[in-house]
């Protein structure tokens, strides 16, 4: 198998260099994230992150050294399995909520508190958005964000806007005895990551049936590893799992007989 070494701003900008040289197609090919950049306040600023893409016969199989050599059914050498959720929630921040045109503005002292901080925040990043706050259930915000320039907040994959709604749950939470939880949105970027995420699921186990070989994703978020778990729970000879540490916790799509 060859391989190339790309820096880029941010992973994903690192692979598309590196397919641009290529020439070849994002499914070609197999990605190792080398380094992961450091970023400043909101991801910006720091430096350039370094990936590994491998090319060549072998490109999709992802088989663990110690294990290379071992039938496909010694399934105890294989890495700790987390497990397809087949009716469990992914984290709440992440939850997909109702269409916000379903649901009332909410003016209790809770989004007062998110819209305080949120405007503030938007003034510190030079953005003129506007702050709408939904309540989806008792104790569970959804927030979307308005303007001109959402791809600013948005980010790479959505990069900027997690950023954006840890930081807005940190401290709307930080002194309060009672928790609660808040979704930040814009464009429905949510939903329309979720679906994306579905076709890579769909498309990856096409793959890994047609080769009879794991193929390894890039690194997600728990909520992103759970869309892909169970968008494949069902689906006949494939097996998911979870594989290394955070940040960099990447979902197995597996072949079984």
């Amino acid at each position: 198998m060859s391989y190339i070494d790309v820096t880029g701003k941010t992973a994903e900008a690192a692979v598309e260099k590196a397919l641009e040289q290529l020439g070849m197609e994002r499914d070609d090919v197999t990605v190792e994230i080398l380094e992961m950049p450091k970023t400043g306040f909101l991801g910006l600023g720091g430096s350039p992150a370094k990936v590994r893409v491998s090319y060549g016969p072998e490109e999709s199989e992802v088989i663990p050294a110690e294990s290379a050599r071992q039938e496909p059914a010694a399934k105890k050498e294989q890495p700790p399995k987390e497990k397809k959720p087949r009716r469990a929630a992914p984290p709440a921040e992440n939850t997909p909520a109702p269409a916000a045109e379903e649901l009332p503005l909410c003016e209790d002292d809770n989004a007062r508190r998110i819209t305080a901080f949120l405007e503030g925040l938007l003034t510190h990043l030079e953005s003129q958005s506007q702050v709408k706050v939904y309540e989806v259930e008792k104790g569970r915000y959804r927030v979307i964000l308005e303007g001109a320039k959402m791809g600013q907040l948005i980010g790479r994959r959505g990069e900027t806007l997690d950023a954006i709604q840890q930081l807005t749950n940190y401290a709307v939470n930080s002194g309060s005895e009672k928790r609660i939880r808040v979704q930040v949105d814009a464009e429905n970027y949510r939903k329309k990551r979720e679906q994306s995420l579905e076709s890579l699921a769909a498309k990856t186990a096409e793959k890994a049936v047609r080769y009879r070989r794991s193929v390894t994703l890039e690194p997600m978020n728990a909520y992103e590893r759970h869309v892909i778990h169970t968008a494949l729970q069902e689906t006949a000879n494939i097996n998911t799992y979870s594989i290394g540490t955070e940040p960099n916790r990447r979902v197995v799509v597996a072949y079984e007989k």
